[in-house]
């Protein structure tokens, strides 16, 4: 898995993208639809949206809104994919906030952890009927999960104090651990679907700029050796959704964790744990209302 690829011929794949008007996911979408995949960017802002698939200037690129803070947006997008009868090949969960002052979603969740995790996970759980049988889930985590606890009894900071990097941490350890989860259960009910975690390393894209102190004063001190342009960023993305040689269950990034070619990484210890998994997963559903049909 180390070293860069030459991503393989994509015709007839049906992508989805979530947060695919920017950053790496827009450089994620250039890449695939260019090796001819067809490639949803499923976006909040449409008009943000429109600008970058006229950018893009591919017909094999179309737009959806998408909005992972609010359940009933999520819904919506299901129901129109789902009318349209089109199979789902891959799906990458790349949209996210990062270092928010406290704030919730329509549904009343930590803006943080309600839009990078339940978003996703409801996303997921309302897409997966429409995955192909061999299509894949590629969910898009952090070096920052390193540092996450997910806090069961207290995921929206009611009862806490709140911290802005605490909450994103916590989403992002929440990613991985979905995505963990999510292979472990695909395997159990005999699916050939698989699930792989990503992270970017630290990439020059919105999301990063929208953390501003911290993001800044990781440039004053790391400089060149810390950012990623975009194209360097979305390849543990591009490889999660082309690599044949993927069984599932891995965590793809750049080498030394922020910079490098994308290799196979080990998760932290607290993403490994299979009981916090489980745990995360149950809150998760009674929190949406969903479960998986597997």
């Amino acid at each position: 898995m180390e070293g860069d690829r030459i991503v393989t011929d994509q015709a007839g794949r049906f992508v989805v993208i979530t947060g695919a008007n920017s950053g790496i996911g827009l450089e994620a979408t250039r890449q695939l639809s260019e090796r001819g995949a067809d490639v949803l960017m499923a976006c909040r802002n449409e008009a943000k949206a429109a600008a970058a698939q006229q950018q893009l200037g591919s017909s094999r690129v179309s737009v959806a809104r998408l909005d992972l803070a609010d359940q009933s947006s999520i819904a919506r997008f299901a129901h129109e994919l789902t009318a349209s009868g089109r199979r789902i090949d891959v799906l990458v969960n790349n949209a996210g906030v990062m270092g928010l002052d406290e704030t919730r979603t329509n549904d009343g969740f930590e803006g943080q952890f309600g839009t990078n995790h339940l978003g996703h996970f409801a996303l997921t759980a309302r897409l997966l009927p429409l995955l192909s049988d061999a299509g894949r889930v590629v969910t898009v985590s952090s070096i920052a999960h390193r540092q996450g606890r997910v806090d069961l009894d207290d995921p929206h900071f009611e009862r806490r104090t709140y911290n802005r990097w605490d909450a994103y941490s916590q989403s992002k350890l929440a990613n991985l651990s979905f995505a963990l989860e999510l292979d472990r259960r695909l395997k159990s009910a005999g699916r050939r679907q698989i699930s792989i975690g990503a992270h970017p390393g630290i990439a020059s894209t919105a999301l990063g700029r929208d953390g501003s102190s911290f993001i800044n004063s990781l440039t004053r001190r790391m400089g060149w050796l810390t950012f990623r342009s975009s194209e360097s960023g979305s390849d543990p993305l591009v490889r999660g959704s082309t690599d044949r040689d993927l069984r599932g269950g891995e965590y793809l990034g750049p080498r030394f964790l922020a910079f490098g070619s994308t290799v196979v990484e080990k998760p932290s210890s607290r993403a490994r744990d299979e009981r916090l998994a489980r745990d995360l997963w149950s809150l998760s559903e009674q929190a949406t209302g969903l479960t998986f049909a597997l």
